[in-house]
């Protein structure tokens, strides 16, 4: 690994570090508070590097987009409310009796373009091309048909995922779900093509999960569900 003290990225990241001394962004050491947010100027070989001293951990997240890098460290609703995201899809899906595959964590890249790690990606109509995937090809494999991402500190841009193509793109912010689709070559604000009526039941869930556990919370999802015959209802 060559010395990031030597490129311009390095000495971007020092600048940052000194603002925030909790922050920490060396060859042998990364490290920033729950919550921050950190850009830096770097090209597609700084992001590898990156990548590569990050390994598995699970925080901070890292970002590519060209010519510059963000880290992010999740504060711990971030991760809670993933969760609880992916299991109400989960949930929805089996009471649909449809097939899928999810993926977390997952890094989508592609090369001196982007990288980006989702917190969620369902393949539901095209569960059978990755079935049994141990590496998944962003230039040739189909895109996940949806990707769920929180965003507690302004870290998600939805256009991050246009060069992927992902046809439908769940973002949670501020307790309020925003469901895009893909239209041509941008993204457009609308309801989900999988799910009538989940942004109402998403709200019902995320308002008891203020008082109950998120295993409380999807019991009551699926018996709900269970009371309907093959069909999701307004809650």
């Amino acid at each position: 690994m060559r010395c990031l003290a030597k490129s311009r990225f390095a000495s971007t990241a020092i600048s940052q570090m000194r603002a925030n001394m909790d922050t920490v962004i060396t060859p042998e050491r990364i490290e920033l508070p729950p919550g921050a947010v950190l850009k830096l100027l770097g090209n597609w070989k700084d992001y590898q590097i990156l990548s590569q001293q990050l390994g598995d951990r699970s925080s901070p997240r890292i970002k590519y987009r060209r010519g510059e890098i963000l880290l992010m460290a999740p504060l711990p609703e971030h991760g809670r409310d993933a969760s609880l995201l992916a299991l109400i899809v989960i949930a929805l899906l089996d009471h649909l009796n449809r097939m899928y595959e999810s993926f977390t964590p997952i890094t989508m890249s592609l090369p001196e373009i982007s990288g980006i790690e989702p917190d969620f990606c369902f393949y539901i109509e095209n569960c059978r091309a990755v079935v049994g995937k141990k590496r998944i090809n962003w230039e040739s494999d189909p895109p996940p048909d949806l990707a769920i991402e929180i965003d507690v500190t302004s870290y998600t841009d939805i256009n991050d995922f246009l060069p992927y193509r992902v046809p439908e793109v769940w973002i949670l912010k501020s307790n309020r779900l925003l469901i895009y689709r893909l239209q041509k070559e941008s993204y457009v604000l609308t309801e989900s093509s999988y799910f009538p009526n989940v942004r109402e039941i998403v709200q019902q869930c995320l308002k008891m999960a203020n008082e109950q556990t998120t295993s409380e919370v999807i019991k009551w999802l699926k018996n709900f569900l269970r009371e309907q015959q093959g069909s999701i209802p307004n809650v």
